[in-house]
């Protein structure tokens, strides 16, 4: 594998048909079966990629069909991928943790012919969809289905479509030979954090360019033998990318984890080379090291706090340790910083975060316990990485310099501005956004930043989320939320303050506090319940002093509200990718926040 593969291959199913004859019987990816992980080597998978994408174009996906594609991360899921793009056909990812409503607004949007779920229960959820849907024909499930046929659009099992696929012409090499670079290959639509999802144009060269850029980035690691635990939805754009072309067009391995609730076990099992995760994950790991440690004897606590405070030091500055200071970092390097490597696998060589802002502070704190983070920054838009910190020189307030092959420069509003071969087509569908979006070459992100003395892109904030007050002065929410939920009692936030006089904010309390304090006080220990307990906003005002006392005149939280409910997935007040949806808490608690004025 050298830099010089990724001029050569006309489309992504190129790539993995040319590397599959490379790697033969070699690993590719592994998936539980039995509380155990087994092999899929690449043969297999192009077998099945082959045999799909034969039944596929037999049951009539032809060049630029749409078929969606909801799956949680599994084999099938890169098979079904690299099969509807073998066919000709464009791949439409959505998330496990779409509604009804959403799998149909997606179906129609896109025009999808056809759709591939994994479980029965999505099956319920999208067949509707597609037999509602002015172009849907077929749905293919992965397991079998548990329901009679009651929709007018047929379902097939994966295993019949291989039976299919063995009787089909096999025109999948010629096919493969005919796609070009600049064909879709996909269309991933945005997770509707400020509105309704647009799906977003890739073409094979947007991927491409972008495998390319993240190889110049980890090259500098010395790729060899890498493993990959891929966590993140593959729906996500960054997952899409970083999780699993790019891993594939360096023939690494791919490990799917199991869940959120199991990937420290995951970690320590698979011991990957390369993680990717948001910042969400990182915050949580962050707190929930930090709860443990308040558990530990008085001398484990302070040799953890002297580790971080070793490292940290080390990373400021010029970096200097005296002689007694450097003796005793031989200590934490052994005690703390090696045992903390291996339980996140200990052959780990990045940690990516992209996806959303991470607080320099997270960043910093797994760097000095011998973790380090690069911070990168993306979008759909764009394939979606733009920027990444380089390894060797991490600065860990920005996110680094535009990757090779990424041109970026920032307009006279401070908005970021974007172009390069990963710059996507267009939106599906919507010109006028399109327009708005690409201008003269140029991909008009949103976002809003700098670009300091050392070529390294600093983020402000989302362009639509700066809050402007009343009075014409202007704060960054995420940098505000960011240092809320450093605070241990502090799990989530959301401030507000858009054309008003000042902040306020809705916060969410860490659990574990809840529990302490409702088993202090003899209350029941359901947040909801407890949201407008006056005794336990008296709690949490030491809290919000802290807090305060950090942020300037400007930025201070002059009144707060708990919230009854966490944000999550489920109750749609955050994306699939861990992301507060402003809009969605703001339509669920707009009154009790225009209250706190």
């Amino acid at each position: 594998m050298s830099r010089s593969d990724y001029g050569t291959w006309p489309s992504l199913t190129a790539m993995f048909f040319e590397l599959a004859q490379r790697h033969g019987n070699r690993p590719l990816v592994w998936a539980k079966s039995g509380g155990v992980y087994r092999e899929w080597t690449w043969r297999e998978v192009e077998g099945q990629v082959r045999l799909l994408a034969r039944a596929l174009r037999a049951r009539g996906v032809k060049d630029g069909e749409r078929v969606v594609l909801v799956s949680e991360n599994r084999p099938e899921w890169l098979i079904a991928d690299l099969a509807i793009m073998a066919a000709g056909g464009i791949t439409v990812p959505a998330y496990t943790t779409n509604t009804e409503i959403d799998h149909r607004y997606i179906m129609a949007d896109s025009g999808a012919m056809a759709a591939i779920v994994s479980t029965a229960n999505l099956a319920h959820r999208v067949l509707p969809a597609v037999a509602d849907s002015h172009a849907g024909q077929f749905m293919v499930t992965m397991a079998a289905p548990d329901f009679d046929q009651l929709h007018e659009a047929e379902v097939v099992t994966w295993r019949v479509m291989l039976e299919e696929g063995a009787e089909a012409p096999d025109e999948i090499d010629a096919q493969a030979a005919r796609a070009q670079r600049d064909d879709v290959a996909c269309f991933i639509y945005t997770s509707g954090t400020g509105g309704a999802p647009k799906g977003v144009m890739l073409s094979h060269r947007n991927i491409l360019a972008n495998c390319l850029s993240a190889y110049h980035l980890l090259q500098q690691y010395g790729l060899g033998e890498e493993v990959f635990l891929s966590f993140l939805p593959l729906s996500h754009a960054y997952e899409h990318t970083a999780g699993q072309f790019f891993p594939l067009s360096i023939g690494a391995q791919i490990y799917y984890a199991e869940s959120a609730d199991k990937l420290l076990h995951n970690l320590a099992e698979v011991r990957p080379t390369i993680m990717t995760a948001v910042p969400r994950l990182y915050e949580s790991m962050h707190q929930r090291l930090c709860r443990a440690m308040d558990r530990e004897n008085r001398l484990k606590r302070r040799l953890f706090e002297l580790t971080v405070e070793l490292g940290l030091k080390q990373g400021a500055g010029d970096g200097r340790l005296s002689l007694a200071e450097r003796c005793l970092d031989l200590i934490a390097e052994r005690l703390v910083r090696a045992k903390m490597r291996r339980r996140f696998g200990g052959r780990l060589k990045a940690m990516v975060s992209g996806g959303a802002a991470l607080n320099p502070d997270i960043g910093r704190f797994f760097t000095a316990l011998g973790l380090p983070i690069l911070q990168g920054y993306g979008q759909t838009e764009a394939a979606p990485v733009i920027s990444a910190n380089p390894p060797h020189r991490i600065k860990m307030e920005t996110v680094g310099p535009p990757l090779h092959g990424v041109e970026v420069k920032i307009a006279e509003d401070g908005e970021i501005l974007v172009r390069g071969d990963m710059v996507m087509k267009g939106y599906w569908r919507a010109k006028d956004a399109t327009a708005a979006a690409l201008q003269d070459g140029w991909l008009h992100t949103g976002d809003v930043g700098e670009i300091d003395e050392d070529g390294y892109l600093v983020i402000t904030d989302r362009k639509k989320d700066i809050i402007v007050f009343s009075g014409g002065d202007n704060v960054s929410p995420a940098r505000i939320e960011g240092i809320l939920t450093l605070e241990p009692e502090i799990s989530q936030a959301m401030v507000y303050g858009d054309k008003r006089p000042h902040l306020v904010a809705l916060v969410v309390p860490e659990e574990e506090f809840v529990r302490h304090w409702a088993k202090a006080n003899g209350k029941s220990v359901q947040l909801a319940e407890l949201a407008q307990a006056p005794d336990l906003h008296k709690a949490f005002q030491p809290v919000m002093e802290r807090v305060n006392g950090k942020l300037s005149n400007l930025e201070k939280i002059r009144r707060y509200a708990i919230s009854p409910e966490p944000f999550t997935v489920a109750n749609g007040l955050m994306t699939p990718t861990l992301k507060i949806r402003r809009h969605k808490i703001r339509a669920a608690y707009g009154k009790v926040l225009e209250e706190l004025y």
